[in-house]
């Protein structure tokens, strides 16, 4: 996920995830010129590292597809089952479930706790990310629990 909080520490980042990672482009507060700019940039590094690149709206040129609730989103964020299901009706192929963790982007907001996670998403069968103060550490328990991968903003930083 990216965000204006990771400043340049964002093209280090992108430059070390494996090949095959998913990048979420978020950037709300720039303008308008600058978000396009700015996605540009990240569209050429994902290409040339083969990173899949989602857009958050508005659409963006040379995203592999779009993120968020809206319709013909390709991925979906879920806090609860409600938004869970609402992603499976628009069809997401994939839902991000938070957050998993407490989390320094929703602050004040309730952890789920993996277990209240995966129920969100129990039987949508839809592969499920964890979300929300998410590290590799975390994450390499999370494995067995069925979930798919994880994303984070500040675990690279």
């Amino acid at each position: 996920m990216t965000d204006e909080r990771l400043g340049d520490d964002l093209w280090r980042i992108l430059r070390h995830l494996p090949p095959g990672s998913g990048v979420v482009f978020r950037h709300y507060r720039l303008p308008p010129a600058d978000r396009r700019a700015m996605f540009a940039r990240v569209r050429r590094i994902a290409r040339a590292r083969r990173l899949v690149l989602f857009a958050v709206d508005p659409p963006l040129p040379g995203a592999a597809g779009r993120h968020g609730r809206v319709a013909g989103a390709t991925s979906w964020p879920a806090h609860d089952r409600a938004e869970a299901l609402a992603g499976k009706r628009a069809g997401a192929a994939l839902l991000f479930v938070s957050p998993l963790y407490t989390t320094a982007s929703h602050p004040g907001t309730p952890a789920l706790g993996p277990r209240k996670a995966r129920r969100i998403a129990a039987g949508l069968n839809l592969p499920v990310v964890a979300l929300g103060g998410m590290t590799p550490r975390r994450y390499r328990r999370l494995r067995t629990a069925g979930f798919a991968g994880w994303a984070a903003i500040d675990a690279w930083r």
